[in-house]
Protein backbone atom coordinates (compact mmCIF):
# COMPACT_ATOMS: atom_id res chain seq x y z
CA UNK A 1 0.00 0.00 0.00
CA UNK A 2 2.85 2.38 0.90
CA UNK A 3 4.59 1.60 -2.39
CA UNK A 4 1.43 2.49 -4.33
CA UNK A 5 1.17 5.87 -2.57
CA UNK A 6 4.83 6.60 -3.28
CA UNK A 7 4.34 5.83 -6.97
CA UNK A 8 1.32 8.15 -7.09
CA UNK A 9 3.30 10.99 -5.51
CA UNK A 10 6.18 10.52 -7.95
CA UNK A 11 3.85 10.55 -10.94
CA UNK A 12 2.12 13.70 -9.66
CA UNK A 13 5.48 15.50 -9.20
CA UNK A 14 6.57 14.52 -12.70
CA UNK A 15 3.34 15.92 -14.14
CA UNK A 16 3.78 19.16 -12.18
CA UNK A 17 7.32 19.61 -13.48
CA UNK A 18 6.18 18.89 -17.03
CA UNK A 19 3.36 21.44 -16.71
CA UNK A 20 5.76 24.08 -15.37
CA UNK A 21 8.20 23.44 -18.19
CA UNK A 22 5.38 23.63 -20.71
CA UNK A 23 4.16 26.92 -19.25
CA UNK A 24 7.70 28.30 -19.26
CA UNK A 25 8.21 27.27 -22.86
CA UNK A 26 4.90 28.89 -23.81
CA UNK A 27 5.89 32.07 -21.98
CA UNK A 28 9.13 32.13 -23.92
CA UNK A 29 7.52 31.76 -27.38
CA UNK A 30 9.11 34.44 -29.49
CA UNK A 31 7.37 35.64 -32.65
CA UNK A 32 9.54 37.55 -35.13
CA UNK A 33 7.19 40.09 -36.74
CA UNK A 34 7.27 39.68 -40.53
CA UNK A 35 9.83 36.87 -40.21
CA UNK A 36 12.54 37.63 -42.81
CA UNK A 37 10.83 40.87 -43.84
CA UNK A 38 11.33 42.40 -40.41
CA UNK A 39 9.59 45.59 -39.22
CA UNK A 40 9.63 47.90 -42.25
CA UNK A 41 7.46 49.31 -45.03
CA UNK A 42 6.08 46.28 -46.95
CA UNK A 43 6.01 46.24 -50.71
CA UNK A 44 2.43 44.97 -50.95
CA UNK A 45 0.71 47.26 -48.43
CA UNK A 46 -0.50 45.83 -45.08
CA UNK A 47 -1.36 42.43 -46.57
CA UNK A 48 2.15 41.14 -45.79
CA UNK A 49 1.71 41.52 -42.00
CA UNK A 50 -1.93 40.41 -42.10
CA UNK A 51 -0.88 37.17 -43.83
CA UNK A 52 1.95 36.65 -41.36
CA UNK A 53 -0.29 37.06 -38.29
CA UNK A 54 -3.05 34.79 -39.68
CA UNK A 55 -0.79 31.74 -39.50
CA UNK A 56 0.25 32.27 -35.87
CA UNK A 57 -1.25 31.52 -32.46
CA UNK A 58 -0.50 34.15 -29.85
CA UNK A 59 -0.85 33.31 -26.18
CA UNK A 60 -0.55 35.42 -23.06
CA UNK A 61 3.16 35.44 -22.14
CA UNK A 62 4.43 35.28 -25.70
CA UNK A 63 6.72 38.00 -27.05
CA UNK A 64 6.78 39.97 -30.32
CA UNK A 65 10.18 40.75 -31.75
CA UNK A 66 10.25 43.89 -33.96
CA UNK A 67 13.45 43.98 -35.96
CA UNK A 68 14.14 47.55 -37.12
CA UNK A 69 16.89 50.18 -37.11
CA UNK A 70 16.75 52.88 -34.48
CA UNK A 71 15.90 56.26 -35.96
CA UNK A 72 14.23 54.80 -39.04
CA UNK A 73 11.17 53.19 -37.45
CA UNK A 74 9.44 52.79 -34.10
CA UNK A 75 6.67 50.63 -32.57
CA UNK A 76 3.56 52.10 -30.98
CA UNK A 77 0.68 50.15 -29.50
CA UNK A 78 -2.61 51.94 -30.19
CA UNK A 79 -6.32 51.36 -29.64
CA UNK A 80 -8.52 49.82 -32.27
CA UNK A 81 -10.01 53.21 -33.15
CA UNK A 82 -6.57 54.63 -33.95
CA UNK A 83 -5.38 51.56 -35.86
CA UNK A 84 -7.54 52.00 -38.98
CA UNK A 85 -6.87 55.71 -39.66
CA UNK A 86 -3.28 55.41 -38.37
CA UNK A 87 -3.76 57.99 -35.61
CA UNK A 88 -0.45 58.48 -33.82
CA UNK A 89 -1.67 60.65 -31.00
CA UNK A 90 -2.19 59.20 -27.52
CA UNK A 91 -0.65 55.74 -28.15
CA UNK A 92 -0.84 53.11 -25.39
CA UNK A 93 2.96 52.66 -25.51
CA UNK A 94 5.81 53.60 -27.84
CA UNK A 95 9.25 51.94 -28.31
CA UNK A 96 11.80 53.89 -30.32
CA UNK A 97 14.91 51.77 -29.88
CA UNK A 98 15.31 48.83 -32.19
CA UNK A 99 15.21 45.94 -32.29
CA UNK A 100 12.41 45.86 -29.73
CA UNK A 101 10.75 43.04 -27.80
CA UNK A 102 7.20 43.48 -26.51
CA UNK A 103 5.54 40.97 -24.15
CA UNK A 104 1.89 40.05 -24.71
CA UNK A 105 0.63 40.33 -21.14
CA UNK A 106 -3.14 40.36 -21.70
CA UNK A 107 -5.62 38.49 -23.85
CA UNK A 108 -7.45 40.21 -26.68
CA UNK A 109 -6.50 41.95 -29.92
CA UNK A 110 -3.41 44.15 -29.82
CA UNK A 111 -2.68 46.79 -32.50
CA UNK A 112 0.80 48.06 -33.46
CA UNK A 113 1.84 50.77 -35.94
CA UNK A 114 4.89 52.76 -36.95
CA UNK A 115 4.51 56.49 -36.20
CA UNK A 116 7.16 57.65 -38.65
CA UNK A 117 5.66 59.79 -41.44
CA UNK A 118 3.23 57.87 -43.57
CA UNK A 119 4.67 54.42 -42.78
CA UNK A 120 1.43 53.23 -41.16
CA UNK A 121 -0.70 54.44 -44.07
CA UNK A 122 1.35 52.45 -46.59
CA UNK A 123 1.15 49.21 -44.65
CA UNK A 124 3.60 49.17 -41.71
CA UNK A 125 1.11 48.01 -39.10
CA UNK A 126 0.01 44.70 -37.60
CA UNK A 127 -2.74 43.36 -35.30
CA UNK A 128 -2.51 40.11 -33.28
CA UNK A 129 -5.22 38.21 -31.41
CA UNK A 130 -3.91 36.97 -28.06
CA UNK A 131 -5.61 34.13 -26.18
CA UNK A 132 -5.18 33.07 -22.58
CA UNK A 133 -3.06 30.06 -21.73
CA UNK A 134 -6.14 28.11 -20.54
CA UNK A 135 -7.86 28.34 -23.95
CA UNK A 136 -4.73 27.90 -26.05
CA UNK A 137 -4.38 24.47 -27.66
CA UNK A 138 -1.74 22.55 -25.75
CA UNK A 139 -0.04 19.33 -26.76
CA UNK A 140 -1.25 16.28 -24.86
CA UNK A 141 0.90 15.36 -21.85
CA UNK A 142 3.32 12.56 -22.26
CA UNK A 143 1.81 9.25 -21.32
CA UNK A 144 3.12 7.99 -18.02
CA UNK A 145 3.92 4.30 -18.18
CA UNK A 146 1.94 2.27 -15.68
CA UNK A 147 3.87 0.77 -12.78
CA UNK A 148 5.40 -2.54 -13.59
CA UNK A 149 3.26 -5.36 -12.36
CA UNK A 150 4.91 -7.76 -9.98
CA UNK A 151 4.93 -11.18 -11.62
CA UNK A 152 2.80 -13.63 -9.73
CA UNK A 153 4.31 -17.07 -9.37
CA UNK A 154 1.58 -19.66 -9.73
CA UNK A 155 1.46 -22.28 -6.99
CA UNK A 156 2.93 -25.64 -7.90
CA UNK A 157 0.40 -27.97 -9.30
CA UNK A 158 0.03 -31.22 -7.41
CA UNK A 159 0.66 -34.29 -9.49
CA UNK A 160 -2.22 -36.71 -8.95
CA UNK A 161 -1.08 -40.01 -7.45
CA UNK A 162 -2.55 -42.91 -9.40
CA UNK A 163 -4.66 -45.24 -7.32
CA UNK A 164 -3.08 -48.65 -6.78
CA UNK A 165 -4.42 -51.20 -9.19
CA UNK A 166 -5.28 -54.45 -7.51
CA UNK A 167 -4.56 -57.61 -9.52
CA UNK A 168 -7.63 -59.29 -10.88
CA UNK A 169 -8.94 -61.98 -8.63
CA UNK A 170 -9.23 -65.34 -10.31
CA UNK A 171 -12.28 -67.29 -9.28
CA UNK A 172 -11.40 -70.96 -9.21
CA UNK A 173 -13.53 -72.92 -11.58
CA UNK A 174 -14.97 -75.97 -9.82
CA UNK A 175 -13.97 -79.22 -11.43
CA UNK A 176 -16.88 -80.93 -13.06
CA UNK A 177 -18.34 -83.68 -10.94
CA UNK A 178 -17.62 -87.07 -12.36
CA UNK A 179 -20.70 -88.28 -14.16
CA UNK A 180 -21.79 -91.76 -14.58
CA UNK A 181 -19.41 -93.72 -16.66
CA UNK A 182 -20.65 -94.22 -20.16
CA UNK A 183 -18.29 -97.10 -20.74
CA UNK A 184 -20.18 -100.36 -20.50
CA UNK A 185 -17.99 -103.23 -19.54
CA UNK A 186 -18.15 -106.04 -21.97
CA UNK A 187 -20.75 -108.52 -20.97
CA UNK A 188 -19.58 -111.98 -20.54
CA UNK A 189 -22.48 -113.65 -22.10
CA UNK A 190 -22.74 -117.26 -21.43
CA UNK A 191 -24.78 -119.44 -23.66
CA UNK A 192 -28.17 -120.11 -22.23
CA UNK A 193 -28.54 -123.66 -21.11
CA UNK A 194 -30.81 -125.66 -23.23
CA UNK A 195 -34.08 -126.67 -21.72
CA UNK A 196 -33.00 -130.21 -21.87
CA UNK A 197 -29.86 -129.62 -19.88
CA UNK A 198 -31.45 -127.34 -17.30
CA UNK A 199 -34.66 -129.23 -16.83
CA UNK A 200 -34.38 -132.18 -14.43
CA UNK A 201 -35.75 -135.47 -15.60
CA UNK A 202 -39.36 -135.91 -14.91
CA UNK A 203 -40.03 -138.31 -12.10
CA UNK A 204 -41.84 -141.46 -13.01
CA UNK A 205 -45.46 -141.53 -12.33
CA UNK A 206 -46.47 -142.62 -8.99
CA UNK A 207 -46.69 -146.37 -8.53
CA UNK A 208 -44.39 -147.14 -11.43
CA UNK A 209 -40.75 -148.08 -11.08
CA UNK A 210 -38.20 -147.47 -13.68
CA UNK A 211 -38.36 -151.03 -14.68
CA UNK A 212 -42.07 -150.89 -15.13
CA UNK A 213 -42.90 -152.35 -11.80
CA UNK A 214 -45.32 -150.72 -9.63
CA UNK A 215 -43.77 -149.43 -6.47
CA UNK A 216 -45.85 -147.88 -3.81
CA UNK A 217 -45.13 -144.21 -3.27
CA UNK A 218 -42.99 -143.43 -0.37
CA UNK A 219 -44.79 -142.08 2.56
CA UNK A 220 -43.70 -139.84 5.35
CA UNK A 221 -40.06 -139.21 5.98
CA UNK A 222 -38.88 -142.16 4.02
CA UNK A 223 -39.85 -140.63 0.70
CA UNK A 224 -36.71 -139.43 -1.21
CA UNK A 225 -36.50 -135.73 -1.91
CA UNK A 226 -36.14 -134.97 -5.57
CA UNK A 227 -33.22 -132.65 -6.51
CA UNK A 228 -34.20 -129.05 -6.76
CA UNK A 229 -33.87 -127.23 -10.07
CA UNK A 230 -31.53 -124.59 -8.55
CA UNK A 231 -28.95 -127.20 -7.62
CA UNK A 232 -28.96 -128.47 -11.16
CA UNK A 233 -28.47 -124.91 -12.48
CA UNK A 234 -25.58 -124.39 -10.07
CA UNK A 235 -23.91 -127.46 -11.33
CA UNK A 236 -24.23 -126.32 -14.92
CA UNK A 237 -22.92 -122.72 -14.44
CA UNK A 238 -19.23 -123.68 -13.88
CA UNK A 239 -19.29 -125.80 -16.93
CA UNK A 240 -20.83 -123.01 -18.98
CA UNK A 241 -18.16 -120.51 -17.80
CA UNK A 242 -15.41 -122.91 -18.73
CA UNK A 243 -16.90 -123.28 -22.19
CA UNK A 244 -17.08 -119.46 -22.57
CA UNK A 245 -13.48 -118.92 -21.42
CA UNK A 246 -12.32 -121.63 -23.76
CA UNK A 247 -14.21 -119.97 -26.61
CA UNK A 248 -12.46 -116.64 -25.91
CA UNK A 249 -9.01 -118.20 -26.20
CA UNK A 250 -9.98 -119.77 -29.49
Amino acid sequence: MAGSKSSTVVVFMVMMVAAMQMQTSMAQTRHVVGDALGWTIPSNDAAAYTTWASGKTFTVGDTLFFNFTTGLHDVAEVAQAAYGPCTTTNPISTTTTGPATITLSTAGTHYYICTFGTHCSIGQKVSVNVVSAATAPTPPPAATPPPAATPTIPPPTATPTPAPVSPPTTTPTPAPAPGPSTTTPPSTSSPAPSPEATSPPAPPPAGLSPSGSTTPPPSGDNAPTPPSPSSAVRSLVPATLLVAVFALFL
